[in-house]
Protein backbone atom coordinates (compact mmCIF):
# COMPACT_ATOMS: atom_id res chain seq x y z
CA UNK A 1 0.00 0.00 0.00
CA UNK A 2 2.91 2.67 1.03
CA UNK A 3 4.41 1.56 -2.66
CA UNK A 4 1.48 2.26 -4.56
CA UNK A 5 1.32 5.99 -2.63
CA UNK A 6 4.81 6.10 -3.38
CA UNK A 7 4.20 5.54 -6.77
CA UNK A 8 1.02 7.33 -7.31
CA UNK A 9 2.73 10.72 -6.03
CA UNK A 10 5.97 10.27 -7.98
CA UNK A 11 3.62 9.81 -11.05
CA UNK A 12 1.75 13.21 -9.66
CA UNK A 13 4.83 14.97 -9.30
CA UNK A 14 6.24 13.89 -12.82
CA UNK A 15 2.93 15.55 -14.29
CA UNK A 16 3.26 18.34 -12.59
CA UNK A 17 6.51 18.76 -13.70
CA UNK A 18 5.40 17.98 -17.59
CA UNK A 19 2.42 20.59 -17.26
CA UNK A 20 4.76 23.57 -15.82
CA UNK A 21 7.31 22.63 -19.16
CA UNK A 22 4.18 23.24 -21.24
CA UNK A 23 4.26 27.03 -20.07
CA UNK A 24 8.37 27.64 -19.87
CA UNK A 25 8.81 28.82 -22.89
CA UNK A 26 6.07 31.79 -22.13
CA UNK A 27 7.42 32.23 -18.49
CA UNK A 28 10.80 32.71 -19.77
CA UNK A 29 9.33 35.17 -22.26
CA UNK A 30 7.67 37.36 -19.56
CA UNK A 31 10.68 37.57 -17.20
CA UNK A 32 13.16 38.69 -19.80
CA UNK A 33 11.03 42.24 -20.86
CA UNK A 34 10.51 42.20 -16.69
CA UNK A 35 14.12 41.88 -16.09
CA UNK A 36 16.14 42.19 -19.23
CA UNK A 37 18.20 39.79 -18.22
CA UNK A 38 18.90 35.95 -19.16
CA UNK A 39 20.28 34.68 -16.51
CA UNK A 40 17.67 36.34 -13.62
CA UNK A 41 14.67 35.16 -16.30
CA UNK A 42 15.67 31.98 -15.64
CA UNK A 43 16.27 32.33 -12.10
CA UNK A 44 12.09 33.58 -11.83
CA UNK A 45 11.37 30.70 -13.91
CA UNK A 46 12.68 28.31 -11.43
CA UNK A 47 11.26 30.04 -8.02
CA UNK A 48 7.86 29.86 -9.52
CA UNK A 49 8.08 26.29 -10.51
CA UNK A 50 9.53 25.86 -6.42
CA UNK A 51 6.34 28.12 -5.60
CA UNK A 52 4.44 25.86 -7.48
CA UNK A 53 5.95 22.44 -6.25
CA UNK A 54 5.05 23.81 -2.65
CA UNK A 55 1.02 25.26 -3.78
CA UNK A 56 0.13 22.12 -5.99
CA UNK A 57 -1.79 22.56 -8.66
CA UNK A 58 -4.70 21.35 -6.94
CA UNK A 59 -7.37 24.10 -6.98
CA UNK A 60 -5.88 26.03 -9.77
CA UNK A 61 -7.97 26.58 -12.47
CA UNK A 62 -6.27 27.94 -15.25
CA UNK A 63 -2.47 27.05 -14.62
CA UNK A 64 -0.77 28.82 -17.55
CA UNK A 65 -2.19 32.30 -15.98
CA UNK A 66 -1.54 31.56 -12.26
CA UNK A 67 2.36 30.97 -12.93
CA UNK A 68 2.17 33.84 -15.51
CA UNK A 69 1.14 36.06 -12.93
CA UNK A 70 3.79 33.97 -9.73
CA UNK A 71 6.38 34.88 -12.40
CA UNK A 72 5.48 38.41 -12.49
CA UNK A 73 5.32 38.87 -9.01
CA UNK A 74 8.82 37.36 -8.96
CA UNK A 75 9.82 39.58 -11.60
CA UNK A 76 8.57 42.99 -9.46
CA UNK A 77 10.36 42.44 -6.41
CA UNK A 78 13.86 41.28 -8.39
CA UNK A 79 13.11 44.92 -9.75
CA UNK A 80 12.11 46.82 -6.68
CA UNK A 81 15.14 45.05 -4.95
CA UNK A 82 16.90 46.18 -8.18
CA UNK A 83 16.35 49.69 -7.37
CA UNK A 84 16.74 49.92 -4.00
CA UNK A 85 20.25 49.10 -4.22
CA UNK A 86 20.87 51.00 -7.78
CA UNK A 87 24.45 53.54 -6.46
CA UNK A 88 24.13 55.35 -10.04
CA UNK A 89 21.16 58.04 -11.13
CA UNK A 90 18.60 56.26 -12.94
CA UNK A 91 19.51 59.03 -16.08
CA UNK A 92 22.87 57.84 -16.16
CA UNK A 93 21.50 54.07 -16.35
CA UNK A 94 19.35 54.24 -18.51
CA UNK A 95 21.90 56.25 -21.17
CA UNK A 96 24.19 53.17 -20.95
CA UNK A 97 22.17 50.22 -20.08
CA UNK A 98 21.68 47.20 -22.66
CA UNK A 99 19.98 44.44 -21.93
CA UNK A 100 21.26 40.57 -22.18
CA UNK A 101 21.02 40.05 -26.14
CA UNK A 102 19.42 37.28 -27.53
CA UNK A 103 21.49 35.47 -30.27
CA UNK A 104 20.57 33.66 -33.61
CA UNK A 105 22.85 32.47 -36.57
CA UNK A 106 21.37 34.50 -39.59
CA UNK A 107 18.97 32.71 -41.71
CA UNK A 108 20.94 30.74 -44.73
CA UNK A 109 17.15 31.04 -46.61
CA UNK A 110 14.52 33.90 -46.16
CA UNK A 111 15.42 36.04 -43.08
CA UNK A 112 12.08 37.90 -43.70
CA UNK A 113 10.35 33.93 -43.08
CA UNK A 114 13.33 33.72 -40.14
CA UNK A 115 11.97 37.23 -38.26
CA UNK A 116 8.39 36.33 -38.37
CA UNK A 117 9.59 32.87 -36.56
CA UNK A 118 11.97 35.10 -33.75
CA UNK A 119 10.12 34.98 -30.54
CA UNK A 120 12.02 38.28 -29.09
CA UNK A 121 11.92 41.86 -28.44
CA UNK A 122 14.13 44.55 -29.34
CA UNK A 123 17.04 45.58 -27.24
CA UNK A 124 15.93 49.30 -27.92
CA UNK A 125 12.45 49.07 -26.24
CA UNK A 126 14.13 46.46 -23.43
CA UNK A 127 16.44 49.89 -23.04
CA UNK A 128 13.04 51.79 -23.11
CA UNK A 129 11.11 49.53 -20.43
CA UNK A 130 14.19 50.09 -18.38
CA UNK A 131 13.18 53.33 -17.21
CA UNK A 132 10.09 52.71 -15.63
CA UNK A 133 8.83 52.59 -12.36
CA UNK A 134 9.09 48.15 -11.63
CA UNK A 135 4.90 48.16 -11.22
CA UNK A 136 4.32 50.69 -14.60
CA UNK A 137 6.53 47.51 -16.12
CA UNK A 138 4.84 45.03 -15.11
CA UNK A 139 1.48 46.36 -15.90
CA UNK A 140 2.81 46.73 -19.51
CA UNK A 141 4.75 44.28 -19.99
CA UNK A 142 1.84 41.61 -18.73
CA UNK A 143 -1.13 43.70 -20.09
CA UNK A 144 0.36 45.12 -23.35
CA UNK A 145 2.77 41.89 -24.01
CA UNK A 146 0.97 39.10 -22.94
CA UNK A 147 -2.90 39.99 -22.33
CA UNK A 148 -2.83 39.61 -18.98
CA UNK A 149 -6.34 41.40 -17.47
CA UNK A 150 -6.45 44.55 -15.10
CA UNK A 151 -8.05 42.26 -12.53
CA UNK A 152 -5.51 39.87 -12.33
CA UNK A 153 -2.12 42.10 -12.59
CA UNK A 154 -3.87 44.57 -9.73
CA UNK A 155 -3.26 42.39 -6.77
CA UNK A 156 0.29 41.99 -7.53
CA UNK A 157 1.02 45.44 -7.36
CA UNK A 158 -1.40 46.15 -4.90
CA UNK A 159 -3.53 48.72 -6.41
CA UNK A 160 -6.95 48.67 -8.23
CA UNK A 161 -7.94 47.69 -11.58
CA UNK A 162 -8.44 50.94 -12.56
CA UNK A 163 -4.98 52.30 -11.18
CA UNK A 164 -3.80 49.03 -12.62
CA UNK A 165 -5.02 50.59 -16.09
CA UNK A 166 -3.68 53.92 -15.35
CA UNK A 167 -0.04 52.27 -14.74
CA UNK A 168 -0.03 50.39 -18.36
CA UNK A 169 -1.16 53.67 -19.58
CA UNK A 170 1.30 55.63 -18.15
CA UNK A 171 4.30 53.12 -19.69
CA UNK A 172 2.44 53.01 -22.66
CA UNK A 173 2.84 56.52 -23.28
CA UNK A 174 6.70 56.63 -22.37
CA UNK A 175 7.49 53.61 -24.67
CA UNK A 176 5.31 55.70 -27.35
CA UNK A 177 7.34 58.53 -27.11
CA UNK A 178 10.67 57.11 -26.56
CA UNK A 179 10.77 54.53 -29.55
CA UNK A 180 11.06 54.84 -33.05
CA UNK A 181 9.69 52.83 -35.48
CA UNK A 182 12.81 50.54 -37.15
CA UNK A 183 12.67 49.13 -40.61
CA UNK A 184 11.30 45.48 -40.53
CA UNK A 185 12.75 44.51 -43.82
CA UNK A 186 15.44 41.80 -42.51
CA UNK A 187 17.20 42.32 -46.03
CA UNK A 188 17.34 46.02 -45.85
CA UNK A 189 18.63 45.82 -42.57
CA UNK A 190 21.41 43.60 -43.55
CA UNK A 191 22.55 45.57 -46.01
CA UNK A 192 22.68 48.71 -43.95
CA UNK A 193 24.71 46.57 -40.78
CA UNK A 194 27.11 45.51 -43.61
CA UNK A 195 28.11 48.71 -45.20
CA UNK A 196 28.52 50.23 -41.96
CA UNK A 197 31.15 47.17 -41.27
CA UNK A 198 32.69 48.06 -44.85
CA UNK A 199 33.30 51.36 -44.06
CA UNK A 200 34.48 50.45 -40.85
CA UNK A 201 37.15 48.00 -41.81
CA UNK A 202 38.14 50.35 -44.43
CA UNK A 203 38.68 53.17 -42.28
CA UNK A 204 36.35 54.98 -44.58
CA UNK A 205 35.09 57.84 -41.93
CA UNK A 206 32.82 59.56 -44.87
CA UNK A 207 31.75 56.30 -45.49
CA UNK A 208 30.87 55.68 -42.15
CA UNK A 209 29.27 58.86 -41.66
CA UNK A 210 26.71 58.02 -44.84
CA UNK A 211 25.16 55.34 -43.12
CA UNK A 212 24.17 56.90 -39.70
CA UNK A 213 21.52 59.21 -39.37
CA UNK A 214 22.21 62.91 -38.29
CA UNK A 215 20.84 61.76 -34.68
CA UNK A 216 22.43 58.53 -34.14
CA UNK A 217 22.74 57.08 -30.81
CA UNK A 218 25.63 55.00 -29.77
CA UNK A 219 25.09 53.06 -26.54
CA UNK A 220 28.35 51.04 -24.64
CA UNK A 221 27.36 49.06 -22.13
CA UNK A 222 31.02 47.83 -20.62
CA UNK A 223 30.31 46.97 -17.23
CA UNK A 224 33.18 47.01 -14.85
CA UNK A 225 35.71 48.28 -17.35
CA UNK A 226 35.28 51.80 -15.76
CA UNK A 227 37.20 55.08 -17.51
CA UNK A 228 38.73 54.53 -20.64
CA UNK A 229 38.12 53.80 -24.25
CA UNK A 230 35.87 50.75 -23.13
CA UNK A 231 34.03 52.80 -20.77
CA UNK A 232 30.04 52.71 -20.89
CA UNK A 233 28.70 55.94 -22.57
CA UNK A 234 26.21 57.27 -24.36
CA UNK A 235 27.13 59.68 -27.58
CA UNK A 236 24.69 61.49 -30.20
CA UNK A 237 25.44 62.48 -33.58
CA UNK A 238 27.28 60.58 -36.86
CA UNK A 239 29.82 62.34 -36.56
CA UNK A 240 30.91 61.95 -32.93
CA UNK A 241 29.73 58.02 -33.12
CA UNK A 242 31.87 57.61 -36.13
CA UNK A 243 34.69 58.75 -34.17
CA UNK A 244 33.60 56.29 -31.41
CA UNK A 245 33.05 53.52 -33.68
CA UNK A 246 36.44 53.96 -35.23
CA UNK A 247 38.34 53.56 -32.09
CA UNK A 248 36.57 49.81 -32.23
CA UNK A 249 37.28 49.59 -35.94
CA UNK A 250 40.05 46.65 -34.68
CA UNK A 251 36.63 44.46 -33.85
CA UNK A 252 35.15 45.03 -37.43
CA UNK A 253 37.58 42.62 -38.61
CA UNK A 254 36.63 39.75 -36.28
CA UNK A 255 32.50 40.97 -36.48
CA UNK A 256 30.32 38.74 -38.17
CA UNK A 257 26.37 39.24 -38.69
CA UNK A 258 24.13 37.66 -36.30
CA UNK A 259 20.32 38.22 -35.87
CA UNK A 260 20.27 40.43 -32.47
CA UNK A 261 16.88 39.73 -30.77
CA UNK A 262 15.27 39.40 -34.21
CA UNK A 263 17.51 41.85 -35.84
CA UNK A 264 20.47 42.49 -37.70
CA UNK A 265 23.65 42.76 -35.48
CA UNK A 266 26.97 41.59 -35.23
CA UNK A 267 29.18 40.06 -32.50
CA UNK A 268 32.78 40.19 -32.75
CA UNK A 269 34.69 37.01 -31.67
CA UNK A 270 38.29 36.58 -30.74
CA UNK A 271 39.36 32.91 -30.15
CA UNK A 272 36.04 31.83 -29.59
CA UNK A 273 35.11 34.42 -27.57
CA UNK A 274 32.65 37.23 -27.86
CA UNK A 275 34.31 40.32 -27.62
CA UNK A 276 31.02 42.67 -28.02
CA UNK A 277 27.93 42.16 -29.86
CA UNK A 278 26.32 44.86 -31.37
CA UNK A 279 22.37 45.43 -31.84
CA UNK A 280 21.20 47.86 -34.66
CA UNK A 281 18.56 49.99 -35.24
CA UNK A 282 17.89 50.67 -38.67
CA UNK A 283 15.35 53.69 -40.01
CA UNK A 284 15.01 54.86 -44.00
CA UNK A 285 18.36 53.10 -44.77
CA UNK A 286 20.58 54.72 -42.07
CA UNK A 287 21.75 53.28 -38.62
CA UNK A 288 19.75 55.41 -35.73
CA UNK A 289 20.58 53.32 -32.71
CA UNK A 290 23.92 51.52 -32.24
CA UNK A 291 23.52 49.09 -28.79
CA UNK A 292 27.08 47.83 -27.65
CA UNK A 293 27.20 45.03 -25.29
CA UNK A 294 31.08 45.03 -24.07
CA UNK A 295 30.47 43.89 -20.48
CA UNK A 296 32.75 40.90 -20.21
CA UNK A 297 31.21 39.27 -17.50
CA UNK A 298 28.21 39.18 -19.09
CA UNK A 299 29.44 38.24 -22.95
CA UNK A 300 31.20 35.24 -21.24
CA UNK A 301 27.69 34.00 -20.15
CA UNK A 302 26.12 34.12 -23.80
CA UNK A 303 25.76 31.55 -26.28
CA UNK A 304 26.90 32.13 -29.49
CA UNK A 305 24.07 30.72 -31.85
CA UNK A 306 26.49 28.33 -33.94
CA UNK A 307 29.95 26.17 -32.51
CA UNK A 308 31.82 27.40 -35.58
CA UNK A 309 30.73 31.02 -35.19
Amino acid sequence: MEGERETRGARGDQRLAERFEEHRGQLKAVAYRMLGSLAEAEDAVQEAWLRLGRTGADGIGNLGAWLTTVTGRVCLDLLRSRTARREEPMTEAFDTFVPDPVLRALPQGDPEEEALHTDSVGLALLVVLEALEPAERLAFVLHDMFAVPFDDIAPIVERSPAATRQLASRARRRVRDASVEATPDVGRQRQVVEAFLAASRAGDFEALVSVLHPDVVLRVDAGVLGSGAGASKRVRGARTVAGQAFRFRHLAGSARLALVNGAVGTVAVQEGRPQSVTYVTVVDGRVTGLYILADPDRLSRLDLPVPDF
